[in-house]
């Protein structure tokens, strides 16, 4: 399960907007106390989104179906994240005008696993239903995404 403030739920979803009919991208963080990652079986357990870090989607023209974040980008992402006691516990993107379901290239460009991959669909530039996929697996010939609890919670 992977547990998200209301106000970070609504900052993905107006990413997405604001980048439609691009693809939109970025990294969530949560607190450094859970089951280090490596094995997907140990990440099952309840994850918790701190912070939502926008991203620029690096992939240019190919921005309408595809999305990459930039991979110093991300290394400065991760120096900040343990700074404050924070870790990766996924990524989000888009789906424009398309159900928020991975596709086999979200499946093969996945390498973080134990991690949450959220997905939001955009309709005709709104966002619409919001999903998220735990990568599991030991390495590229058996890695898979299984559907995981989205808990969307009020902010304090």
């Amino acid at each position: 399960m992977l547990s998200i403030h209301l106000d970070q739920y609504e900052q993905i979803r107006e990413h997405a907007e604001q980048a439609y009919p691009l693809e939109c991208c970025g990294v969530l963080l949560g607190p450094n106390d859970h089951p280090h990652a490596g094995s997907g079986e140990l990440w099952k357990a309840a994850r918790e989104v701190s912070m939502v870090v926008p991203c620029a989607n690096m992939k240019g023209q190919a921005a309408r179906t595809r999305y990459k974040i930039d991979p110093k980008r991300l290394i400065e992402i991760q120096r900040g994240a343990r700074e404050n006691a924070l870790v990766v516990v996924g990524f989000y993107h888009s789906h424009p005008d398309a159900p928020p379901y991975w596709s086999r290239t979200d499946l093969e460009q996945a390498y973080w696993t134990g991690s949450s991959y959220v997905i939001a669909s955009m309709m005709k530039g709104a966002a619409a239903e919001v999903r998220s996929f735990l990568l599991c697996g030991t390495g590229d010939e058996d890695k898979k995404f299984e559907e995981e609890e989205l808990l969307v919670t009020e902010t304090a």
